[in-house]
C-alpha cells in the first residue's frame, strides 16, 4: 500500500474543508483510497493529511499537476510538503 503525507498549513481551516470535500471526487478518481485529516494540538490551521492511494506515481500526477495547484490556492494552502511513503510493515498492539 502506498500512503501520501501532506503537511501545509491553511489561511482559514473551514474554507480549506469546503473546497477538500469538494475535491473528493477528483482525488478518488486520481486513485485516493482513504483518508485522515489531523491538526497540530496548537494551532487549527496547521492541516496534515494523511492518505492511502493506488500508486505513487497516481499521488505524485495528482498532487503535482495544474489543476491541484490551483485548488490550493484557492482553499488558502501555503507551502505544502509532500511526503510519499510505502507501507513496510503494519501492525495492532
Amino acid at each position: 500500500m502506498e500512503h501520501v503525507l501532506i503537511i501545509h498549513e491553511v489561511e482559514n481551516f473551514a474554507v480549506w474543508k469546503k473546497i477538500f470535500d469538494v475535491a473528493a471526487p477528483i482525488r478518488k478518481e486520481a486513485g485516493e483510497l482513504s483518508y485522515q485529516i489531523l491538526k497540530l494540538d496548537s494551532d487549527a490551521n496547521k492541516i496534515v493529511h494523511f492518505s492511502k492511494w493506488t500508486s505513487i506515481a497516481n499521488a505524485k500526477a495528482f498532487f503535482e499537476s495544474d489543476r491541484l495547484v490551483e485548488i490550493r490556492q484557492q482553499a488558502g494552502v501555503k507551502a505544502p510538503e509532500f511526503i510519499y511513503l510505502q507501507l513496510l510493515e503494519q501492525g495492532v498492539l
